[in-house]
């Protein structure tokens, strides 16, 4: 089976959708002999910041010599993106090998794994192959229900910032959903948590006590911005000084001191990190499409955000970096976000906005996007592809010595970079 073969047959399942459950990705992980048992976790849920936090736990791990595995989703130019073994993603070959051992095995199963159960397996099958000594993996939604909550208790469980998403499956409350992220929490981990409203921080609490789990609240109140710049920025956090953050924006800042305090819970664990390869993973890693400056002539800058509290970090982003500049906002949007309060924060920011409608089945049609802006009283027009949107919103930044901004959903930036590679060569 060829890669391409492979993600064929993995994406022919995905009219399953998201199907809640671990029986049938610990079936199919028991047919394969149980891969999962032989590696060790920083297992990560959260509503936002888990891949910049998983990224920024990879590049401080790696730097301290560590062969690394990471689990992310979804990607952004390719399916090859979610797994990765120190920094390298998996090939073709491997990814076309792994997929054909498993599909002899899931296609006898009565009860099929979906697509995400299936990617899963993969990567752990893939991390085992390649003897990972430690797997930072990502959880795709929730997290006790989450196919990669089939791992043994891992060396610590993470739980970034919660917020409002994914409702229909994880509750309509924070305590609600912080519950179900809770569930990634097991009996002798250390769980290190963002910190929150009283009443999610007690439902970590109880799981904690419930399991015989650890604690570590991530204290903010040592964290202190120093500087910043579109180039990165420096912050200290506790007794550490002048610490440089590759990525960008104050809520960047708060993910990197969560990864910080996994950091000092695997140390006292016994894991062997020095302090110089906290610092240079911190100042070298990288999480595409999180604020990401692409090019600088004009500014075109990208963001993956898609929920309300995303368009707040993103807001507060605009204000730190791109103050005073016309802004010219290509966007598009899942039908399934809250999107009337998304934008809301934008509308006072942006000179315009140009709709794409994302490569998604779940999308919202750009035309309809386009026309809820204009009812709000902003200047909008629909991009039917996103090289028409990108040449557009390059000229109209050029013409008023502007920025172009690219947010609404992570499905929208594939196409954006490759029409902006293409438009705006380096």
């Amino acid at each position: 089976m060829t890669g391409s073969e492979a993600i064929e047959y993995i994406s022919s399942v995905s009219w399953r959708g998201s199907v809640p459950g671990l029986s049938r990705t610990q079936e199919l992980l028991r047919r394969l002999g149980n891969p999962e048992k032989t590696l060790r976790f920083i297992h990560i849920a959260g509503t936002n910041g888990k891949g910049s936090t998983a990224a920024l736990l990879d590049a401080c791990l790696r730097k301290a010599g560590f062969r690394t595995g990471l689990y992310t989703s979804p990607p952004l130019l390719c399916f090859h993106e979610r797994m990765k073994i120190n920094g390298e993603m998996i090939t073709d070959r491997e990814l076309g090998e792994i997929t054909e051992i498993i599909r002899a095995q899931a296609d006898e199963m009565e009860d099929k794994p979906t697509e995400f159960e299936l990617i899963t397996v993969a990567a752990l099958c893939f991390f085992a192959r390649q003897k990972a000594e430690i797997v930072v993996l990502e959880t795709g939604m929730g997290g006790e229900l989450d196919s990669t909550n089939v791992i043994p208790s891992p060396e610590a469980a993470v739980i970034c910032n919660i917020g409002l998403d994914h409702t229909q499956f994880l509750g309509s409350t924070l305590p609600e959903i912080a519950s179900a992220k809770a569930g990634i929490i097991k009996p002798g981990t250390v769980a290190v948590c963002y910190e929150t409203e009283p009443g999610v921080e007690r439902v970590f609490a109880d799981r904690c006590k419930a399991v015989g789990a650890k604690l570590r609240m991530v204290d903010f109140s040592g964290l202190t911005a120093q500087s910043r710049s579109l180039d990165g920025q420096v912050f200290s956090f506790g007794e550490r000084k002048d610490l440089r953050l590759s990525l960008l924006g104050e809520h960047q800042i708060k993910n990197a001191a969560v990864a910080l305090t996994v950091l000092d819970a695997l140390r006292e664990r016994g894991w062997e990190i020095p302090e110089e390869a906290i610092r240079e993973g911190l100042a070298t890693a990288v999480w595409r499409g999180r604020f990401e400056l692409l090019r600088r002539e004009p500014l075109f800058v990208i963001d993956g955000g898609h929920n309300p509290q995303c368009l707040e970090a993103l807001s507060k982003n605009i204000d730190d970096y791109l103050a005073g500049l016309p802004l010219t906002i290509l966007t598009g949007v899942l039908a399934d976000k809250d999107y009337a309060a998304m934008y809301k924060p934008l509308l006072a920011r942006a000179r315009r906005f140009l709709t794409l409608t994302p490569a998604s089945p779940r999308a919202l049609k750009g035309e309809t996007l386009a026309e809820e802006l204009r009812g709000r009283g902003a200047e909008a027009a629909f991009a039917a592809t996103a090289e028409e949107g990108v040449a557009e919103a390059i000229k109209a930044a050029k013409a008023d010595g502007g920025a172009v901004l690219v947010c609404g959903s992570l499905y929208l930036l594939g196409d954006v970079i490759r029409a902006a590679d293409k438009l705006l060569p380096e």
